[in-house]
């Protein structure tokens, strides 16, 4: 949770966007403060809070800056989503290699164990990881989230591939790569994950949902939820409904 400048590109013609983030300073307190002016929580709606470390901490103390995190946004979030997969942080995705992860995750989980006594209430916890990965590095992560009795994971964050959007303005722009492009990647990585988690937690498909059909692509993967963010830059809120709608149907004939 950091204050961040922000700077981003669309490549209209791949359905693609790349967003570069800068973090300056702490701004937990504001973000809190919004959070609580916000009527979307009181009206029942499910809030989660991304947290991360800040650019100018040293990755070999970065679990001081998630513990941090999750002590100050623990009693306003519906669940809490531990990013280690953004690609606009120096060395942030050292945190998915094995030693590293376990160690962050080990104290996470004592710290909310000890935040649902303090606060009366368990809030889950999702990792966040990247569709970069390889499959040694998938199978690592499923057996450190079972572990560490995480609660969900969420497949994926941005890519910093750029074969996509090769040879476009702009294309040469460091920063994550969002929207169609990175579909079949994390759609991928999504589909592996669910083979080595066995169904033992649920996961969250994100990435290039532009319409219904993608978003059954990922429950046919292995989601339970899904989440978009470049499509409404493309597409608006009609996705919603349509998403909505798709799945309704896709869901209906699962269980039929």
């Amino acid at each position: 949770m950091a204050t961040r400048s922000r700077a981003c590109s669309a490549f209209p013609k791949r359905k693609a966007s790349s967003t570069a983030w800068v973090s300056t300073t702490p701004a937990s307190t504001k973000l809190l403060e919004n959070v609580r002016r916000a009527e979307f929580p009181k009206k029942g709606g499910i809030l989660g809070i991304n947290i991360g470390k800040n650019a100018t901490t040293p990755i070999e103390k970065a679990a001081d800056d998630y513990l941090i995190c999750l002590d100050k946004v623990y009693n306003d979030a519906s669940y809490v989503a531990v990013n280690i997969s953004s690609p606009n942080t120096k060395n942030l995705r050292e945190l998915q290699k094995d030693e590293a992860l376990d160690d962050l995750l080990s104290q996470l989980k004592a710290k909310q164990l000890q935040l649902a006594d303090q606060h009366g209430k368990y809030v889950p916890m999702a990792l966040k990881i990247a569709p970069d990965l390889d499959d040694e590095q998938i199978t690592a992560i499923a057996d450190a989230l079972r572990r560490h009795r995480f609660d969900g994971v969420i497949a994926t964050n941005t890519t910093l591939s750029r074969e996509a959007v090769e040879g476009l303005p702009n294309a040469a722009e460091t920063g994550g790569l969002s929207g169609k492009p990175v579909f079949a990647k994390s759609t991928a990585v999504q589909k592996k994950l669910s083979i080595a988690l066995a169904g033992e937690l649920p996961i969250i498909g994100v990435g290039g949902i532009m319409g219904g059909e993608d978003a059954a692509e990922k429950i046919r993967a292995g989601a339970s939820l899904v989440q978009f963010y470049s499509g409404f830059i493309y597409r608006g809120p009609d996705l919603v409904s349509e998403v909505a709608e798709t799945l309704a149907n896709v869901l209906s004939r699962k269980n039929s």
